[in-house]
Parts: structure tokens; sequence; C-alpha cells
């Protein structure tokens, strides 16, 4: 039996690094936007209790890759014998910030919920996604978030419906690097939740990402021409929000022969939301 499912990249509308915690990780705030462009995972269920990757991700070994871990560690939960063939055809960037190898993975824990018939809750696939990073939980909640302590903390919120400009510069930003950078603010007030506003917050990580990264510096200098543009995430993409796709592709029409970029439309729910038992 061969499926085939869509794994939606993300936007954090805005980012703030709050503090750090004593283990040296950040703690953050962030609103979490799914937007439907998107990876496809392509999974073939086996009954010889194997999870094998096929095809090859440039740069990523097999035992290292987050769909093949999702699987793996979803299996302690799961009928004895079940396995899976994992093929991911990419279409987000590595290192762009759009939350692809997270999302991939997330779709993996909610398709293989209900393939393998598991039916676990979202809060407990979710326990399960932090395991593999603090990107991964957002895309098992499924819906607007507002995200807390290292990511993992979500609370839905709504935001109005919006189109994005993304662009993607051809470089690859270093999260690591970024959050180790002596000049990283680390200490911006703590927002309560409220309803998002378009504008609300800002990234605090783009101020040193463009500093390291030209190209980064030069498509918010191009896109900021049209609206407010932002860095998601630890980049490299940026984005500005638009009311409707006329103006959202208006935009995307002139941009310069040596950029990339894509349309994408604001999600409310992930395409999968209903792959979770009830709480």
């Amino acid at each position: 039996m061969k499926y085939a499912y869509p794994a939606p990249a993300k936007l954090n509308l805005f980012l703030h690094v709050v503090g750090r915690r004593g283990d040296g990780y950040h703690l953050l705030q962030s609103v979490f936007r799914l937007i439907d462009r998107a990876d496809t995972v392509h999974l073939e269920l086996r009954d010889d209790g194997r999870v094998v990757r096929e095809g090859d991700l440039p740069g990523v070994p097999e035992n290292q890759d987050l769909t093949v871990r999702a699987a793996r560690l979803l299996q302690a939960h799961a009928p004895a014998g079940v396995g899976v063939g994992i093929r991911l055809d990419k279409v987000l960037p590595m290192g762009g910030g759009l939350g692809g190898g997270s999302s991939d993975a997330a779709t993996v824990l909610l398709a293989l919920n209900r393939l393998w018939q598991i039916n676990l809750s979202r809060q407990a696939l979710q326990n399960i996604a932090l395991q593999l990073g603090a990107d991964v939980p957002v895309f098992v909640f499924g819906q607007t978030a507002f995200a807390e302590g290292v990511g993992e903390i979500l609370h839905p919120v709504s935001a109005p419906s919006a189109w994005y400009v993304v662009l993607t510069p051809s470089v690859q930003v270093s999260t690591a690097s970024v959050f180790a950078a002596p000049e990283l603010t680390r200490n911006t007030p703590a927002l309560k939740i409220a309803p998002f506003s378009a504008g609300m917050g800002h990234n605090d990580l783009q101020s040193v990402v463009i500093q390291r990264y030209p190209e980064v510096a030069r498509h918010l200098e191009w896109l900021a021409q049209f609206g407010e543009a932002r860095m998601t995430g630890s980049g490299a993409c940026v984005f500005a929000s638009f009311g409707t796709e006329d103006a959202a592709r208006n935009v995307l029409n002139q941009l310069p022969e040596t950029m990339r970029g894509f349309v994408a439309q604001g999600l409310d729910r992930h395409p999968l939301y209903d792959c979770c038992a009830e709480e």
C-alpha cells in the first residue's frame, strides 16, 4: 500500500529570544503559521518490521534522517511487525527557516499514527515529536500557534487571512552559529498571549544573520519595498504578508532574475490535522 502526504512549511511571524536556560537552550516566543507550500512524503507500508528510506537526501545519512527516526520512535507504540518505506519529494529548501525537515518528520508521525492504527492523542504524538527537535511538535499541533519555552509550549491563536511572498536566498544558515553569536539579543521582554496582529513583534535572529549572510540582507532589502519584510526562523528565507493573492503575485512578478521565491497562502490547520485520536 502506497500513500502520499503533504508536509507544509511554516513561517515565524515573529521570533523573540526572551532568555536562556541553565543548559544553554534559548527560551523563545514566536507565532508559527503554516503555509500551503509543501514537501511530499511518500509512504509504502511493509510487514517486515523495517523502516527504510527510499532514495537519497544529500548531506543527510539515513540514520540521521528525521523521517526515519520519527517512524522508528513511533514503532514502539505500533503493532508488532509493521514497517514502512519512506521517500521524500523535497520542495522546501534545507537551512531556510521554513521547517522542512521538521515538517517531514511530523507528517510521518501523523500519517503512520493512522496507517498503523495506533491512534495516539495529539499530545502523545507531540511528546514523541519533541524527541526529534523543538520545531517538530508545532506541525503535529497543526494550527497557528503561539509558542514558548524552546518552542514546545503551544497555544492556539488566530491570524488574519493572508498570502505571503517568500524569497529563498541560495545560502544555508547555520542555526547553531546564529544562536551562539555573542551579539544576539537574548533579553527581549516576554509578551502575553494575545490575538495576533499583522506587524506584531520582530525576529531577534535577523540582525545577526544579515551581518553574516549578505544575500539574506539583499533579499530583505528588495522585499521591503512592498511591505514589512522579515526573516523566518534562523533564515535564510524572508517573507512579507499581503491581503490578496493578486497583490502577492504582483510583487513576485517583479522579482529580479537573480532571486527566487514563491507565493503561498496561510493555513489555519495542517492537512493531516485529523490523524490524531481525540484527547
